[in-house]
């Protein structure tokens, strides 16, 4: 397979004459390479009647304007991501996740909607979006939708009606107020920009409720007609055949005098609702929660299950940087530990990044200064309490600890979300405002405006990469695809393997401990109807720059063999106690399947 410098789609399967083996691939990297490559089915339509669809998919993140411009105005757009679904299907994923794209002025990247059922024109039109979801779902690919449900741009109809006309029908539709002193105990989520969650306005005469930015008015969840309209804008959606929703910030729906504002029954009311609609409506499709709260908070938007489906586990991911950066799995088990057992039918989502900064609220004020000082020691890449960084530069660009973070998110619980270009190592760019300096253009090969657009470089909407090693002529998907030792060819390999053991997305987990700290063991479970025999995968993880040796015991696994996922390599069967012993490279990681007769390799 391969991309030229023009726009042109990805068809068919790879070329084998364009795949040149170079001679330092280790016979370990062919083998494995071709045991995994192996593993992967045919792709057709979406399975309609997989109810449980979202708990063995992967998720890739992929932001229309930054992905592939199909029109040459520098702005990636509908048509541009409908070509490249190809290469989408290639890699692996089963879902995209689509952040805003409706009408908006574009003040935050989108999150500040003007029409709910609009496209913004600079990335399509509805005829265009249905063709989208036609193709992806004719390749097996399912897509959700950010879902803005908390705010609207200051400059929606909405708003304005309501300024001018506080007695009309829309007058009612934010949260005003003659003094700025309710909700005192809500905190300010942007403290870089703002100073209050009130902002005055002269037209009306009063304040106005705003928990993001002050351009981004909160929407009044005390009247119904409210509710009505985000249902019917949902319907919308949903009747163009998305399977699902991100719905942004919905911790703060509701407001309540003599609270934080936070997680309020009123806000678990709409969810239900919402979810009954959709279960009854339009059975399959997901929600999924961006609530970025400690798990115990967490855990109730779930519901009994008549919540959302899924939501992000927002604590985990930094103490996955901690964990690396200290060289110790004590960060990551606890919060582990801290994480309640979900209702039936639900998943959590994990992520190493995304398209906003890499939050560092859920942390301590110790740890987030720790983090700081060791991921951000420019100014210019802290952003609010995060960090706006891609993961290769937070990794120093080292391939082994980029693998290493991947391999933990491909088999720690939950269902892992990539983000766009991290597939291929791209980097970032601190000078670009807010976090437009890790949404650049996708980069798809060395050529002009890096393969996304036949527009020059200086016409794109947001510049190029233009520091090294980051740069398009060093990294990009072309050069990859062709290089087996490339982490695209690696990273395709990993999500082939991981979808042909379900344990990752269904099985239980089982912190294994151990008496190394720079080791994180764990065993993932699974037993149902339907397995030929339960599967249990054994992980280990060296969050250390040295080798380091793992000594276990698995006694309920005792005369198991080892056999590696990943490798050409089994190991002897574990004694009558259980022990197991390993070494594992720096930043090294391995999964072995624990089974008691272990079928030929080439069988899998």
């Amino acid at each position: 397979m391969s991309i030229s410098d023009d726009q042109s789609g990805i068809h068919g399967e790879p070329d084998e004459d364009a795949v040149e083996i170079e001679e330092q691939i280790t016979e370990d990297e062919l083998a494995r390479l071709e045991m995994a490559l192996s593993l992967v089915q045919p792709v057709g339509a979406i399975d309609t009647s997989n109810r449980d669809w979202f708990r063995t998919a992967v998720f890739y993140e992929v932001m229309v304007r930054s992905f592939a411009d199909s029109d040459g105005d520098g702005v990636g757009d509908l048509a541009g991501l409908t070509a490249r679904l190809d290469y989408l299907q290639w890699l692996g994923v089963n879902c995209l996740w689509l952040p805003p794209f409706f009408d908006s002025p574009m003040a935050d990247g989108g999150y500040d909607v003007t029409n709910y059922k609009a496209i913004s024109p600079d990335v399509g039109t509805l005829a265009e979006f249905g063709k989208f979801i036609d193709a992806a779902h004719d390749r097996g690919l399912r897509i959700i939708i950010d879902f803005v449900m908390n705010h609207t741009s200051s400059d929606h109809p909405w708003f304005k009606a309501s300024r001018e006309d506080p007695a009309g029908p829309y007058g009612d539709y934010y949260v005003w107020r003659n003094k700025p002193d309710a909700y005192r105990d809500a905190r300010i989520i942007f403290v870089d920009t703002e100073k209050s969650n009130w902002t005055y306005d002269p037209v009306r005469g009063q304040y106005y409720w705003h928990r993001f930015y002050s351009h981004q008015p909160d929407l009044n969840y005390e009247n119904p007609e409210v509710l009505a309209e985000m249902m019917d804008a949902l319907r919308f959606w949903l009747g163009f055949g998305v399977d699902g929703f991100r719905l942004d910030a919905v911790p703060y729906l509701v407001e309540q005098e003599g609270t934080n504002c936070e997680n309020l029954p009123g806000t678990h009311d709409i969810l239900k609702k919402v979810r009954a609609m959709m279960d009854e409506e339009f059975p399959g499709r997901i929600l999924l929660c961006e609530a970025n709260q400690w798990p115990h908070e967490v855990i109730k938007y779930f519901g009994d299950g008549d919540e959302c489906q899924m939501a992000f586990h927002f604590p985990v991911m930094p103490r996955l940087y901690m964990g690396l950066e200290r060289q110790t799995r004590e960060s990551i088990t606890t919060i582990l530990a801290a994480t309640p057992p979900l209702p039936e039918g639900c998943q959590w989502a994990t992520f190493l990044r995304n398209h906003d900064e890499l939050t560092l609220e859920m942390v301590t004020e110790d740890d987030r200064q720790y983090m700081w000082r060791h991921y951000a020691s420019d100014p210019r890449m802290r952003l609010n309490l995060g960090i706006r960084r891609r993961l290769a530069p937070l990794m120093g660009n080292d391939p082994q600890k980029i693998r290493l973070m991947h391999a933990l998110l491909l088999s720690l619980p939950g269902s892992p979300v990539l983000y766009y270009g991290d597939e291929i190592g791209m980097g970032d760019n601190i000078r670009l405002k807010d976090r437009d300096g890790v949404r650049t253009p996708m980069q798809w090969t060395s050529g002009p405006s890096a393969g996304f657009s036949s527009a020059p470089s200086d016409k794109l909407f947001l510049p190029l990469i233009d520091q090294e090693p980051y740069l398009p002529a060093d990294v990009n998907v072309a050069d990859q695809l062709n290089d087996p030792s490339s982490l695209l060819v690696w990273l395709r390999s990993m999500l082939a393997t991981r979808a042909h053991f379900p344990v990752f997305g269904l099985g239980t987990f089982t912190d294994l401990g151990g008496e190394n700290d720079a080791v994180l063991s764990f065993l993932r479970s699974l037993d149902r109807p339907g397995l030929q025999g339960a599967q249990k995968v054994l992980c280990l993880n060296n969050l250390s720059g040295t080798e380091q040796d793992v000594r276990l015991y698995l006694p309920d696994n005792a005369g198991a063999t080892p056999a590696s996922l990943l490798r050409a390599e089994r190991l002897e069967p574990l004694g009558a106690d259980g022990e197991f012993h390993y070494r594992l490279p720096a930043w090294g990681f391995a999964w072995f399947e624990i089974s008691k007769n272990p079928g030929p390799r080439s069988d899998r």
